[in-house]
């Protein structure tokens, strides 16, 4: 035995029993601790409270008591902390799972909402196009519509994303004539974030669309430099942030409109020819509104029923065939929502429509017989007063108008202001 060892046992057998016994206590909470396993003070504790164990190792056993305490209050609180993020992960699990079932059922409610039969019209040449359409839905094969401003261009760009394999992706949509030319590029091929002082990193609106849809209305405003890293897109499926250094794939199906004559655009150097006949794989050409017959009056009705459960009467029905709808179904839901909030009676008559769209202001020869802008404007007035039972200043509320106005507007027709 070397002489430390011999120190050692002489040091132990020098110690009392009770120290002993607090030395061992000691060693096994270090040893439970150092294992990850539950160490009780309260051994410690009993230990210094007998009197019997030396000052020294008593101060030490007390120590030792204390730092289990601290440690055991830590590792509850530790729990605590666990049990927590255990419960805030399942309340997060069960939000990802309520939202994957809300998106389901938003992504069935648009399937189901431009399923061709939800389709309104039945003039020949918009069934052709709806045929069509449901025939290249299936396909990723690149599409270009064409057709005046307000005919339905991006409502046939969902019937094409909605009834593909891609519903379940993103359908963006662009204005290529609404993005200023020093922000396009960002936006639409993403930038790198540092390129410039504040900018931050942005996907850009080919990435946002991967799995899904792009839609690209008036293509034809697309600058000659945009054109040529576009049709990159196209050709290699893959995209180059602004400040990026490799390009990253995209899967994207792109559909194309516009309302200008792109043929001509190529010609004029407006437009790339190679990015033309990339976008011209598929054309639909809608027709404009006022060449669809009936279908004014079918669309008509479904915009109303929108807003009232009023007919449409059989008058203000012609009325409308009569009118060129030069802003074609769009023009025509706003001038449904008009009627709809201006009529009085129990149906939409024939002077509940604009006068643009009755034909006021057009050459003698197309003005409809008797609609002049005074009389309408007399039978509004009237309706609005019965509609308000009398009240002029609630009657000018309906109008839109103040009650000095209704005032000198009834002067003029030869009425009164009395009362009201």
């Amino acid at each position: 035995m070397d002489e430390r060892s011999r120190k050692a046992d002489s040091a132990q057998a020098s110690l009392s029993a009770s120290a002993r016994e607090a030395f061992g206590v000691m060693v096994d909470v270090c040893e439970r601790l150092a294992w990850g396993e539950t160490a009780q003070a309260d051994r410690l504790f009993a230990l210094t409270r007998t009197g019997e164990v030396p000052a020294p190792v008593a101060k030490l056993a007390e120590a030792f008591g204390l730092m289990l305490v601290k440690v055991e209050a830590r590792d509850l609180h530790r729990e605590e902390l666990l049990e927590q993020l255990r419960r805030q992960n399942r309340e997060l699990e069960r939000a990802y799972r309520r939202l994957g079932e809300e998106r389901n059922t938003l992504v069935r409610s648009l399937c189901g909402a431009y399923e061709p039969a939800q389709f309104v019209g039945q003039c020949p040449a918009m069934r052709e196009v709806v045929r069509l359409a449901v025939s290249i839905a299936p396909h990723s094969i690149n599409v270009l519509i064409l057709g005046p401003t307000g005919a339905g261009k991006e409502v046939f760009a969902k019937i094409l994303h909605y009834n593909s394999p891609r519903s379940s992706g993103p359908f963006v949509a662009l204005n290529c004539s609404a993005v200023p030319e020093s922000l396009f590029e960002s936006e639409v091929f993403g930038i790198e974030s540092g390129v410039a002082t504040g900018v931050h990193k942005r996907e850009g609106l080919l990435r946002q669309a991967h799995g899904g849809t792009l839609f690209l209305d008036e293509i034809a405003d697309m600058s000659p430099a945009h054109q040529a890293k576009f049709l990159r897109v196209l050709e290699a499926r893959e995209v180059v942030p602004v400040g990026g250094s490799r390009p990253v794939p995209v899967d994207v199906r792109i559909v194309c409109a516009t309302n200008r004559d792109l043929e001509r655009a190529v010609a004029d150097g407006s437009f790339r020819e190679d990015l033309f006949y990339r976008v011209h794989s598929v054309v639909l050409n809608l027709p404009p509104l006022a060449e669809r017959g009936e279908d004014i009056l079918i669309l008509a009705r479904r915009f109303l029923a929108e807003h009232t459960d009023k007919p449409l009467s059989p008058e203000a029905g012609q009325a409308l065939l009569r009118y060129d709808w030069p802003g074609n179904v769009r023009e025509l839901r706003n001038e449904m929502e008009r009627a709809a909030v201006l009529s009085f009676g129990p149906r939409v008559e024939e002077a509940d429509l604009s006068p643009r769209v009755l034909g006021l202001g057009r050459g003698p020869g197309e003005r409809p017989a008797g609609l002049r802008l005074d009389e309408n404007e007399r039978r509004l007035i009237h309706k609005a007063l019965e509609r308000a039972e009398g009240n002029k200043t609630r009657a000018a509320e309906l109008l839109g108008i103040t009650r000095e106005g209704l005032r000198k507007k009834l002067l003029r027709h030869g009425g009164t202001d009395a009362g009201g």
